[in-house]
């Protein structure tokens, strides 16, 4: 089945060079392009893609704020925001936004191709670079207070709640599999019930989630 692909960047050599490493693959297409996060909301409406490279420094509407209305009105396509940005808030404005995967514009083709099919499988993407950063901020503190838990927390097992806490320290299926010593097709049951139960699209909100109800801490603390 092939991956059909939205570039939207307000740089057109940008949304050219991206579009054409895209089409190169079999398995994935560029279905059409957007100058600015306006016109992605328009094409998306129009042509479905499964997955949006946005943008997020755009005139007019920017990449968080078309994100955030994509995230309500088209839940099925996955946002992978792409940016040459390595502040704080970009990071955390797009994961809460809705993005399913945050890349740098300076990773290399092969780490592009690979997350536009990680977020078009469902999963959640962050670049190694944003991940510590993520990680660093939670340690610090940086990010806010986190609330209290909340009423949601009571709709999962306790041993959903041990594989939300791997999910959220980054591990995949074969890994929390190998940890808790059950099968791989056990955890991704228990994955996909945690995500029902929450509401959650895919790993990058379930991350998200863990660290603001304290469910787990980078050192490993919990």
């Amino acid at each position: 089945m092939t991956i059909r692909v939205l570039v939207a960047d307000d740089q057109a050599v940008v949304r050219v060079g991206f579009a054409a490493i895209i089409d190169e693959e079999p398995d994935l297409t560029v279905v059409g392009q957007a100058a600015d996060g306006a016109e992605a909301l328009r094409k998306v409406a129009d042509l479905r893609p499964d997955v949006v490279l946005m943008d997020i420094r755009m005139p007019g509407m920017d990449g968080l704020e078309a994100t955030r209305e994509l995230a309500s009105v088209a839940p099925a396509t996955r946002v992978l925001v792409l940016t040459t940005f390595r502040r704080d808030e970009y990071v955390f404005g797009a994961l809460r936004a809705g993005a399913s995967g945050f890349l740098l514009k300076d990773s290399e083709p092969g780490e592009l191709l690979d997350a536009i099919r990680v977020v078009a499988a469902g999963e959640g993407m962050l670049a190694p670079t944003v991940t510590r950063q993520l990680i660093d901020a939670f340690v610090t503190g940086s990010v806010g207070a986190r609330p209290r838990p909340d009423e949601r927390l009571g709709l999962l097992t306790e041993r959903e709640l041990v594989v939300l806490r791997h999910v959220a320290r980054g591990l995949n299926n074969t890994e929390i599999a190998a940890t808790l010593d059950i099968g791989t097709a056990t955890v991704k049951s228990h994955v996909n019930a945690i995500f029902g139960k929450l509401g959650f699209r895919d790993r990058v909100q379930a991350t998200i989630f863990a660290y603001d109800m304290g469910l787990t801490s980078p050192r490993g603390a919990d």
